[in-house]
């Protein structure tokens, strides 16, 4: 058998591509919205892609052009915060001004009698004992400072370093203010678990 003519064939292989597709027509028409989507959210990616490299290909050259602030006035670094413990800061503005005056005061007059010199930690002693008081509503009692704001399994981790009096200040204080029937039961069987142990 000899073979057809190339144009007998090319129109064969057309027709045979047509009705192939007609086949796939309904499965493309559903495709297609997705398709399209899909392809238009790459083009837009593509495009913010290139604008955020120019962008930073821009502040780098106008880095060059013009000085950089040593410190930012936005920047705050955590050394310069005061430390704070028991939810106080330990030294007051106004607590290290009277000291300050005091300093000055003797510096200036040495014929005063010497006042006794306090160390740091009994001035952080002093400042949270004048700023908190016995039974802070807001936050928990002093045994554990936050404790109104802790979750049971952060109670949990706290509770292993308390005595027995911290455990029942605590119980004390929960079923006086929020009692939590959760809370209660855990501080309750810690107190139990102390004292047998």
């Amino acid at each position: 058998m000899s073979p057809l003519p190339l144009p007998v064939r090319l129109a064969a292989g057309l027709v045979a591509t047509a009705v192939e597709q007609a086949r796939d027509l309904p499965r493309l028409v559903v495709e297609f919205p997705v398709t399209a989507v899909s392809q238009a959210l790459q083009a837009s990616m593509r495009v913010q892609q290139k604008v955020t490299e120019l962008a930073i290909k821009g502040d780098r050259a106008l880095g060059t052009l013009r000085p950089v602030e040593e410190r930012p006035a936005w920047a705050v670094f955590d050394d310069e915060e005061p430390m704070e413990r028991n939810g106080a800061s330990t030294v007051s503005t106004l607590h290290q001004r009277s000291v300050r005056d005091a300093v000055v005061t003797l510096a200036a007059d040495p014929a005063q009698p010497e006042a006794p010199v306090q160390t740091a930690a009994e001035v952080a002693a002093e400042t949270a004992t004048d700023a908190a008081p016995a039974d802070d509503t807001a936050t928990g009692p002093n045994v554990l400072p936050g404790y109104r704001d802790l979750t049971i399994p952060q109670l949990r981790g706290r509770l292993r370093h308390l005595t027995v009096e911290d455990l029942q200040a605590l119980l004390d204080w929960e079923t006086a203010h929020d009692n939590r029937p959760p809370f209660v039961t855990m501080l309750s069987n810690r107190i139990t678990t102390v004292k047998e142990g």
